[in-house]
């Protein structure tokens, strides 16, 4: 899902603490020699970040169980740049299955080419529904969230890294793939749980980015997923299969 983590170098910066959240200049001090020294925080006397010591698949395991450490530790504490590569794939993943129950629905073999390329044409358009779709999904989020804490959302880097955390989060929808590759009776209850998922990984990025309590984040997902809904209504009223 996420990757290989790098590990970060000591340097002067905005690091956090994965425990507290406090500011950090540096996570670890390199004595040479292969010596090092885990910084500790000054605010709650606990290591800033354990996980420079830990195993990828360690913290991978740990963003799966959506614990905040983890996050914090992926989303300040290291430097991911696959968001919008992860995005686009969970887009696609997204269409393909979308196509797929669309090509269900429709029993027509005919190998015609102009079947073949209605078909295809059908992916791309399914495609966008969903960019759309997610797309008003965010915009709800960061609607909602602007009007419950404006002081949060001050700066553009602000957004920038809530929407970085957002995209980062989605990475559940990779699941859609092997839920349709082992396609069985209960498939639409996985691919229930994949959207549950989804939405706990959000809601934990929300809480994580802008240090929030447990309440705020899960209101700004329901306008979310409010605003997502109306652009389905939307679709569905315009004929669109969806």
């Amino acid at each position: 899902g996420l990757g290989v983590l790098p590990r970060p170098m000591a340097a002067l910066g905005a690091y956090r603490c994965i425990e507290c959240n406090g500011e950090a200049t540096e996570l670890y001090r390199d004595y040479q020699r292969g010596v090092l020294r885990i910084s500790i925080c000054k605010s709650c006397q606990k290591p800033v970040d354990k996980y420079i010591e830990y195993d990828p698949v360690i913290i991978l395991i740990n963003a799966v169980l959506c614990k905040a450490q983890a996050y914090r530790h992926i989303l300040f504490n290291t430097k991911i740049n696959i968001h919008g590569k992860l995005c686009v794939f969970c887009l696609l993943c997204e269409a393909y299955l979308r196509w797929l129950q669309l090509q269900d629905s429709s029993q027509n073999t005919d190998p015609d080419d102009l079947i073949r390329y209605a078909k295809e044409w059908d992916f791309y358009r399914m495609f966008g529904i969903a960019s759309l779709e997610q797309t008003s999904f965010f915009t709800g989020i960061f609607i909602a969230l602007w009007w419950m804490t404006p002081e949060m959302l001050k700066r553009k880097s602000d957004f920038i890294l809530l929407l970085k955390a957002l995209l980062l989060s989605t990475y559940g929808k990779l699941l859609l793939i092997p839920a349709v590759i082992w396609e069985h009776d209960y498939t639409p209850l996985c691919l229930a749980f994949i959207k549950v998922f989804v939405l706990i990984s959000n809601s934990q990025a929300i809480r994580v980015t802008l240090n929030l309590n447990r309440i705020l984040p899960w209101f700004a997902i329901f306008f979310g997923l409010i605003l997502e809904n109306g652009v389905v209504c939307l679709f569905q009223k315009m004929g669109w299969d969806v």
